[in-house]
């Protein structure tokens, strides 16, 4: 045990099968740090940031994601291939393996929380093989006191041993990586992979069963921030279309840039304590919280340095899905604790690399819940082996891979939650204009905080005829004029110059969620399904 600002308690690991390790409790990031460089397991960028290689996996692996079918689990969780059932004793034998694997080794051991609301609160002890993971969890749950440690006992456990390799015909798993929960012993078992997206996900997916099952709360894969005057703003989207960056606004407290949760008080509060943003051609004058963010304290993951330690963020040959995490107190302008009141307006991002959605929108009750279900974004090429041209992709809520329930059950609680707070809800394309992918360029940025900052400001006010346009395909309203947009850019059929292929393509892409809602439908009700799209293509 490594003594750490005074901390001086000792953790025994036999109870959980660990025999004869090397335990490290609780260690401050900066030692973290500096073990993983004597290691060889990262190195120093110059901002003072680690940065590692997660190796192998460079992104969470779906399909290798499993849950214990047992008594708690098998009549409430929708089994299929995003929720993989996984035996019982299958996963006795395999954490007996993981477990095995861990003793005698130097492991390094982490208590914290999820959930700022105390109400809510989950207690996690986090098991790493790495010290740099482990850092991670540091960053990115909530740091207790010494004085919460203090007696402090488990609800969940995370064991997570990157480098353990499972036997698929053995142990009942796809590959050799796995991240299985197991409800009734509270176990997030995670091996064979080195992102660290893993572990935050693996407690994420765990509260999007318990909150809306024991506690009656809405879980939510969203960011969001208050304004001076309390007013919470909540922004769902798909990795990619902008939660982080939008939410990370000067001007307003950051509560949380992914992970939170719904009253029924309705307060919203963050399940986590720190941020994992996407750093993928970041600067310092288009996202300046982040960027300054970069500092002692943060991980940079699978990024490319220069000899000087200078990160290339454009530079995506190891992966796309370059990151950042890095505890929340990085960020100036954050709300403390992390829990805000007042939801008044609810984003729904999405990057349409068809071009063909309105940069923003504002949705009916009915459309709102549609979309909810829907969680449209797209790939674009290059992105994925395979992707040639923009492809569309759903996900429901927003966050399909971490959901547990039927996708409906979280769109109810949604529509509930609208009708009690009386929030507004707009459809936000963060995506392409005057074209699809290879045509249109990305909107810009300071275009789609403008259309964020009128709706908070209410320069966009109400509905009537002559301030909103319904969108002839996806009948969805958009406004005629945004402070800070050209109003050109508002319609997008203006933007492309050429009506025929910007309907083709409409059509093209309202059929891809006709098609993509076809699943759902026996669980919508008619008011739900009248929110798509009811035009076709022929």
């Amino acid at each position: 045990m490594t003594n750490n600002n005074q901390l001086t308690q000792t953790i025994e690991l036999e109870k959980y099968g660990i025999k004869n390790a090397k335990v490290e409790y609780q260690l401050s990031a900066k030692a973290l740090q500096e073990i993983t460089i004597e290691k060889g397991l990262g190195v120093e960028a110059s901002s003072g940031a680690l940065a590692v290689n997660t190796g192998e996996f460079t992104g969470r692996s779906p399909q290798d994601r499993f849950i214990v079918k047992d008594e708690i689990t098998k009549d409430l969780v929708w089994w299929g291939n995003i929720n993989i059932p996984f035996e019982s004793d299958k996963f006795e034998k395999l954490y007996d393996k993981v477990v095995d694997y861990l003793s005698n080794k130097n492991v390094f051991v982490r208590d914290c929380f999820a959930c700022a609301d105390e109400a809510y609160r989950l207690n996690i002890r986090v098991i790493n093989e790495y010290p740099w993971s482990n850092m991670f969890a540091y960053n990115m749950f909530l740091r207790p006191t010494h004085e919460e440690l203090n007696g402090f006992e488990r609800e969940w456990l995370v064991v997570n041993a990157p480098g353990f390799m499972a036997n698929p015909e053995e142990d009942g798993t796809r590959q050799h990586n796995f991240a299985i929960l197991d409800f009734t012993k509270k176990i997030a078992l995670i091996g064979g992979t080195g992102y660290t997206g893993e572990i935050k996900k693996g407690v994420f997916s765990a509260l999007n069963f318990i909150l809306p099952v024991y506690k009656n709360t809405m879980p939510m894969h969203c960011s969001a921030n208050v304004g001076k005057d309390g007013d919470t703003a909540i922004f769902f989207g798909l990795s990619g279309t902008g939660k982080t960056t939008l939410s990370t606004d000067p001007n307003r407290s950051l509560i949380g840039d992914d992970e939170h949760g719904w009253t029924k008080e309705n307060t919203i509060f963050n399940f986590e304590g720190g941020c994992y943003a996407k750093v993928i051609n970041l600067s310092a004058e288009n996202e300046p919280e982040i960027f300054d963010a970069i500092k002692p304290g943060a991980i940079l993951e699978n990024v490319i340095l220069d000899s000087e330690g200078h990160v290339n963020f454009a530079d995506t040959s190891i992966t796309q899905n370059t990151r950042v995490s890095y505890p929340i107190n990085h960020i100036e302008n954050i709300q403390v604790p992390s829990i805000g009141k007042n939801p008044k307006n609810i984003f729904f991002l999405t990057a349409d690399a068809f071009g063909v959605l309105p940069p923003i929108s504002k949705l009916t009750p009915s459309q709102a819940a549609y979309h909810f279900m829907s969680g449209y974004t797209a790939k674009v090429a290059g992105t994925e082996a395979g992707v040639l041209e923009p492809q569309p992709s759903f996900s429901a809520c927003f966050g399909a891979p971490f959901m547990p329930l039927h996708p409906a059950k979280y769109a109810e609680m949604l529509s509930l939650k609208m009708k009690e707070a009386g929030v507004n809800v707009w459809l936000v394309n963060t995506g392409w204009t005057g074209g699809p992918y290879g045509v249109g360029t990305r909107m810009k940025l300071k275009y789609t905080r403008a259309m964020i900052h009128a709706v908070l400001n209410g320069d966009l006010g109400l509905y009537t005829y002559d301030k909103y346009h319904i969108h002839s395909v996806f009948g969805v309203a958009q406004p005629r004029e945004c402070p800070g947009v050209p109003s050109t850019v508002l319609s997008p059929r203006a933007t492309w110059n050429n009506d025929e292929a910007y309907y083709k393509t409409a059509f093209k892409l309202t059929n891809a969620f006709r098609e993509n809602f076809k699943k759902y439908e026996d669980f919508a009700n008619e008011e739900i399904r009248r929110g798509g799209p009811q035009r076709y293509a022929f």
